[in-house]
Formats: C-alpha cells, sequence, structure tokens
C-alpha cells in the first residue's frame, strides 16, 4: 500500500501589498503552526521518501519548517511549479506518475485543489482543510498509477488548532 499525506501551507501574511500571490510569506502563526505539526509527524507518523511542493514561497516555506523537524535535509524537497496553479487533475497526474518504489509521499499545496484531493481520494469526507492541516491517507493500491477515486482511507486527520 501506499500513503499519502496532504498537507495545506502555513498561514501566510498579505501585509505586503506589493508581493504576488506566488512570493507570499508565513505569517508569524503560520512560522510556529508548522514546526508543531512537523514534530506531531515525526514522533507519530512515517517520515517521507518524497517530498513534494508547490514552488509559492509559502508552500515551499511550510515544507522547510515540516522536513527540519522530521530531520530531513531541506534539499530534497521536489519543487513543483505545478503544484502552484494545478487543479485535481493535475495533482492526480504527478501523483500517478511517482515511481512505485516510493511508498510514502508528503505533498504540500494549496486550496481548493488539495481539499478537492482528499475528497476525491477518501471515503470520509472532510469538511475543510485549514491552513497547515495534514490528512493522511492510506491508498489502497501498490501502484501509484492506479491512482482513483475513493482508493484511499483516510487514517488521520490534524490541524495546528487541535494541538492547542
Amino acid at each position: 500500500m501506499k500513503k499519502l499525506y496532504v498537507i495545506r501551507h502555513a498561514k501566510s501574511s498579505w501585509a505586503d501589498i506589493s508581493l504576488s500571490d506566488f512570493e507570499r510569506p508565513l505569517k508569524k502563526r503560520g512560522k510556529k503552526d508548522a514546526p508543531l505539526i512537523g514534530k506531531i509527524l515525526n514522533e507519530e507518523e512515517e517520515k517521507p521518501d518524497l517530498i513534494l511542493s508547490s514552488s509559492a514561497n509559502r508552500a515551499i516555506s511550510t515544507a522547510k519548517k515540516i522536513a527540519k523537524e522530521l530531520k530531513i535535509d531541506k534539499e530534497k524537497i521536489v519543487k513543483m511549479n505545478k503544484l502552484y496553479a494545478a487543479d485535481l487533475d493535475d495533482i492526480i497526474d504527478i501523483l500517478s506518475e511517482l515511481s512505485n518504489e516510493i511508498n510514502v509521499v508528503y505533498i504540500f499545496g494549496h486550496n481548493p485543489e488539495l481539499f478537492y484531493l482528499v475528497l476525491f481520494l477518501c471515503d470520509r469526507v472532510i469538511e475543510k482543510l485549514p491552513t497547515c492541516a495534514v490528512a493522511a491517507i492510506n491508498l489502497q493500491i501498490e501502484d501509484w498509477g492506479k491512482i482513483r477515486k475513493n482508493c484511499g482511507k483516510l487514517e488521520r486527520f490534524l490541524t495546528p488548532k487541535m494541538l492547542k
């Protein structure tokens, strides 16, 4: 079986209106939430074989902060421009092309696409995917190319608010 951790970027800042959406940094809360989530993932969950992240500043910053808590070199994060403006089909295509030697994937990105991904893959519905939330999904597949609707079971849903 394959396992996918769907992680929305941490809370971002809109303070500097001169920045594009792509360049927006993490807000103070986001800078605290990402390591908090990373610590829980390090203690209680499986380490990733692969980390994929949108190349947008807020997503890659979240991925780096969580990778640090997992004791994974930030250079191992695969930045993907395609994940920044991805739709559900784009994300499914990315996942379906992964090597089957990879069993555990962490994917960092944006709403609403990641929310739609969780709804597409899972048998259990979540109401929303807040910032820095993690949906841990056990996929009932041995081959990433066989990813399909309802092939996963939501094993764990975690948000920073649950930890405070």
